[in-house]
């Protein structure tokens, strides 16, 4: 399998955990779309060697330690404070917010050797 197909995978996966739990299509890409975004913030700024654009404590490390309640308060919050931020970041995640009492899985799953999504 590719490393294209091999993340088109993983993203339907999180489509399948998110419909599963009642969201309709719309907000399902609404959610990937802001994890997605986070997730791609720490990926670029640690190629690039540079500081990220998301602030510390809110961007896609902080979510990665946390589980249950913990992970949905957090995230929930980390919404919230980036749609308050100036510029691009806050016009992003403007009226931002979880859609459902358990969007993400109570635990993210771990990194992998190889597992570029994670």
């Amino acid at each position: 399998m590719s490393h294209s197909s091999q993340l088109v995978q993983k993203l339907w996966n999180y489509c399948n955990i998110l419909r599963d739990d009642g969201l309709s299509y719309g907000d399902y890409v609404e959610q990937l779309t802001f994890l997605l975004f986070l997730k791609m913030a720490d990926e670029q700024s640690r190629l690039r060697g540079t500081p990220s654009a998301i602030p510390k404590g809110f961007g896609w490390p902080s979510l990665l330690k946390l589980d249950g309640d913990d992970l949905e308060i957090h995230y929930r919050h980390t919404l919230e404070e980036l749609g308050k931020r100036s510029g691009m970041l806050g016009v992003i995640f403007r009226k931002a917010q979880n859609k459902k009492a358990r969007l993400l899985p109570k635990r993210l799953p771990p990194r992998r050797h190889g597992d570029d999504f994670q």
